[in-house]
């Protein structure tokens, strides 16, 4: 193939050669993005945003193209390398002003619980000191009865 178009200007240089790299890989397998679709969990319409630089993949998309590509061991984890240095460089989509705020994914998105940290709405994002504090409850009163049981049998 090879006929893909020009990459988005203003993409930060990890982003630009981590997809340039997944369409090298890409294009050593011979697949359309349809057959590609076919091979894996992801449609051809996801691989084209994920190819063209529109949206970053999730890790999974990176393993099963590599595993598509007949790539294992230290080829596919360097694939895995440049995915976790693009994530980290990808520019965060803008809000869609027609979109309410803690609305579901950014459109295009499937629900999928492997959805990117860097896409989650910031809502879900927020510390929860209440579950942290029932926990913290519940261990303690497991131990206050790990203690009333061992005296019990111990003292008879």
């Amino acid at each position: 193939m090879g006929g893909w178009q020009p990459l988005p200007e203003g993409l930060p240089p990890e982003v630009r050669h981590f997809v340039e790299q997944l369409r090298l890989l890409k294009d050593d397998t011979g697949l359309s993005l349809v057959s590609l679709g076919a091979s894996t969990a992801y449609s051809k319409s996801s691989w084209q945003r994920y190819l063209n630089g529109v949206q970053p993949p999730p890790r999974q998309a990176v393993v099963a193209l590599c595993r598509v590509a007949g790539l294992a061991g230290a080829d596919a984890e360097r694939h895995a390398v440049r995915w976790e240095l693009a994530v980290e460089a990808w520019p965060r989509p803008a809000t869609a002003p027609d979109r309410p705020p803690g609305a579901e994914e950014v459109e295009g998105y499937e629900d999928d619980p492997t959805l990117p940290w860097w896409d989650r709405p910031e809502q879900d994002q927020a510390p929860r000191p209440h579950g942290r504090l029932l926990l913290s409850a519940v261990l303690l009163l497991l131990a206050l009865l790990l203690v009333a049981v061992v005296g019990a049998v111990t003292l008879g």
